[in-house]
């Protein structure tokens, strides 16, 4: 952010930007004037665009053309204090110069990261930070290591990673001894695996494998391992390189061709191979997480199936590993959530829960405790942090218990999953991963400017500083898309919002994470296809289910389940699923289709969100609740709009899903952000064409016009419209709506699969496992930093944060 490449860009921006000002100068001062008459502000994209459309249109096409309008086109953000106007400029994801102009007299100004976060904390109250500032900086810890600087090298870190490495690490034979270490070092209960001590040296392994090359391209492939064990032990090889003659016999050569000539694409082949991943813990503290009945509660939903379908898909990988291996080790997941004894009727308050088809996976619940005793009632995601370290002490107890041992890989989803993911890997020495799934950050605008108004009710301090520990604390992250690490060439990235950012009056994050980082890998998941499978599979339909569809959708009552009817059922259904807050934008959709005549002619919307059969106990759903009452009467709705309580069996959703492509209909999902987009993949791979929100992840997922639709939520009128054109084409050509059903099924399969995502999960494991032991990616100072930062900050916001009244 700091260093002199980016310092050469601003200057050279800033001499262009001087050339356009004295150029354009009565239109650039029209333009800038119109901003500073708002008075002292803060300005998002989409409204600078709505300010620069608002000047004459002779000016705007001068200004388009210069560096000025390149200016303008890149800015993410702006700062209004007059006579001054800061721009905080992106010319591609993860760079970002900053600039700032005095609309008097037309001076621009490079800024430093240090100097626009003053600048922008002045809309607050600059004297909040007082002379010294805490400022948090993570680069210096970071700056020798190796990165890309491609933007297209963003979330292919564990390539990046093997390439760059071992060209560094494997120059000559002796440098081999770290890779012979690693192989040396691994066992399972005290018994070896791989090397036995017969091994001292490279020279000596290297001799050793080429004999048991010679013995194996005798024997027919298929040949068992217990054949010639005896044989390879008395060489000095134990089990682990496979099950049978063939597999022994490929490993062996991938890993002589490493020793003779380093690959990093072979480097990785061989490294996800070994065995070195049997026991995973998956963290996820927060809310009710169970199998049945809780799918439809606040900060469950999308993340609760990701996991559910993550740890299926992970067994299956590592049982298959395992036997092709040649071990006889039994693998063991478990799901690690809190324990509620008040559970209302479902599973959650079990200690233990077997997780629907496994044989080795559970869920293991402990539940939060203060010096009272054990916390009985659910707590919203944004107040948990006052119970997360007791919590990781019990856990840490917990799993000694069940594993009789430590854990291979930790595991840690959302805010508070990844903070308990950091602190136990950082006690028990073990790799770990983060998921995100969401960074509250991006969800909530300006959420950290004015961290202020928002903390008692959000408590953003906490969950942004937790984020922060857990980004830089773990070994790698996964991300389901390249949205959520760096945006797109138009909008921010998740992570990259952590780039740099200020909470006045609490501290001034001049370099929080780095997107180039190359503990950043995109491994999205997919859809359980026992569950979602296209319309088309015909013998596979779950036909028993359609009389309770039928009357879901069609039935012409209401009642607490379902709101409004719909008179003409011959007309294709637009469909949308998703919880009921404020980001998901179910309103917002609502309120597109009220507005929209010829929508409302063309298509039905049915909406499965919210449960009308119980009181919310979730703030922003009863806002959300009350806004939809209010759309349903203010539109005169009932007779073309359908809203349905949420729906927690998943099975039958599925099948509703192929109902709605059925009626030649189509899924919305409107969110104002999505980080990756569940629901999504989940139509997509029922066959359903599929419009999603430009921000965000679905971005990603769906290639415009091919195998779907983007839609900008901030632009509703044009997203109905796109709606309109869609159910136009498919009324004079049917064969439009197969051409996009078609494409959004072949994306899915090209890409968004469960095998595709825990194969990759596991590889990732072993190489980061692997250069964590040999290099110095433990980062030991970083760490040292960053137990200050938990110490010194965190543990005060946590404590502040009021515990939940039972």
């Amino acid at each position: 952010m700091g260093d002199s490449r980016v310092l050469s860009r601003v200057h050279s921006l800033r001499e262009r930007l001087d050339d356009t000002l004295s150029a354009h100068r009565n239109e650039i001062l029209g333009f800038l004037s119109r901003i500073e008459a708002k008075g002292k502000g803060f300005l998002q994209p989409h409204q600078l665009i709505d300010e620069f459309e608002a000047i004459p249109e002779a000016s705007r096409q001068k200004l388009s053309e210069g560096a000025f309008g390149e200016v303008l086109k890149n800015t993410q953000e702006a700062i209004v204090l007059p006579p001054w106007v800061a721009l905080a400029v992106r010319p591609r994801p993860g760079v970002w110069e900053y600039i700032r102009v005095n609309v008097h007299s037309l001076v621009a100004e490079e800024l430093l990261v240090p100097e626009y976060l003053h600048f922008k904390e002045e809309l607050v109250d600059g004297s909040l930070n007082g002379n010294f500032v805490l400022e948090l900086d993570f680069e210096p810890f970071n700056a020798s290591f190796p990165k890309p600087t491609l933007s297209k090298s963003i979330g292919n870190g564990v390539e990046f990673l093997n390439r760059h490495l071992s060209a560094k690490l494997f120059h000559d034979k002796e440098s081999m001894h770290p890779l012979l270490e690693f192989l040396r070092v691994h066992c399972y209960k005290g018994k070896n695996m791989m090397l036995n001590d017969r091994i001292q040296n490279v020279n000596a392994l290297q001799h050793v494998l080429r004999k048991a090359e010679e013995l194996l391209v005798t024997l027919a492939p298929e040949t068992p391992y217990k054949s010639f064990e005896i044989k390879l032990q008395d060489l000095g090889l134990e089990r682990g390189w496979g099950d049978n003659a063939g597999r022994v016999l490929e490993m062996i050569q991938l890993l002589l061709e490493l020793l003779e000539a380093p690959d990093p694409c072979n480097l990785e082949k061989f490294l996800g191979r070994i065995p070195m991943v049997f026991n995973v813990v998956i963290m996820t503290p927060h809310g009710y997480f169970a199998q049945d009945d809780v799918l439809g509660y606040p900060d469950t939903g999308g993340q609760v199936v990701y996991i559910l379908d993550q740890v299926r898909a992970l067994e299956n990988e590592m049982l298959k590993r395992i036997k092709e291996q040649g071990l006889d080790i039994i693998p063991r997941i478990l799901v690690v959530t809190r324990l509620l004894p008040d559970a209302v009727g479902t599973t959650c308050g079990q200690r233990l829960e077997k997780v629907y088809n496994t044989k080795h996976s559970d869920i293991l619940r402990v539940p939060f405790r203060t010096e009272k005793g054990i916390v009985r009632k659910w707590i919203s995601r944004f107040e948990v942090w006052p119970y997360l370290e007791t919590y990781t002490e019990d856990v840490a107890t917990e799993l000694a218990k069940e594993f009789q041992g430590k854990p291979d890989l930790i595991i840690g989803n959302y805010s508070d999953g990844n903070i308990v993911a950091s602190l136990l890997a950082h006690k028990l020495s073990v790799t770990q991963c983060t998921i995100a799934h969401a960074l509250e950050k991006t969800k909530y605008p300006d959420s950290d400017l004015y961290w202020k108004k928002l903390d008692d009710k959000y408590h953003f301090s906490c969950q942004f500083t937790a984020d922060l520990i857990a980004m830089n604390h773990t070994d790698f992250i996964i991300t389901s898309t390249f949205q959520e690490i760096a945006g797109s060439k138009d909008t921010v990235g998740q992570y990259e919002s952590h780039t740099a950012f200020t909470m006045p009056g609490l501290y001034r994050v001049v370099h929080g994470i780095d997107v180039f980082d190359p503990k950043f890998n995109i491994v999205s998941p997919g859809a359980d296809m026992d569950i979602y499978f296209p319309y088309t599979e015909k013998e596979k339909r779950l036909t028993h289910f359609h009389p309770e569809i039928e009357e879901l959708i069609y039935s012409q009552e209401e009642n607490k389940e379902h709101l409004c009817v719909l008179k003409d059922r011959n007309k294709p259904v637009l469909f949308t699923m998703a919880r009921l807050d404020r980001v998901k934008n179910i309103t917002g959709l609502v309120e597109w289709y009220g507005k929209n005549k010829k929508l409302r002619e063309l298509v039905n919307l049915v909406v499965v969100a919210g449960d009308r059969r119980k009181e919310s106990q979730d703030n922003e759903e009863k806002a959300e609740l009350k806004k939809m009452y209010e759309l349903i009467d203010t539109y005169k709705l009932n007779g073309q709009f359908r809203w349905i309580s949420s729906q927690m069996n998943r099975v039958r959703n599925g099948e509703l899903y192929r109902v709605i492509a059925d009626s030649k209909g189509a899924f919305v999902q409107p969110a104002v952000y999505e980080a990756f987009g569940l629901t999504v993949v989940e139509a997509m791979t029922c066959g359903l064409p599929t419009f999603a929100t430009c921000k965000g992840g679905p971005a990603e997922i769906i290639v415009h016009g091919k195998s779907g639709y983007h839609i900008d939520p901030y632009h509703g009128e044009q997203a109905a419209e796109i709606l309109v054109d869609f159910f136009e084409k498919c009324k004079k050509d049917p064969s439009h709506w197969d051409k996009i059903s078609q494409g959004g099924l072949e994306r899915i399969y090209e890409k968004y699969t469960w095998k595709i995502y825990s194969e990759r999960l596991l590889t990732l494991t072993g190489v980061y496992g692997f250069w964590k032991h040999v290099s110095n990616l433990d980062r030991l100072e970083s760490r040292r930093y960053i137990e200050m930062f938990y110490a010194l900050k965190y543990k005060k916001l946590a404590e502040s944060v009021p515990l939940a009244k039972e």
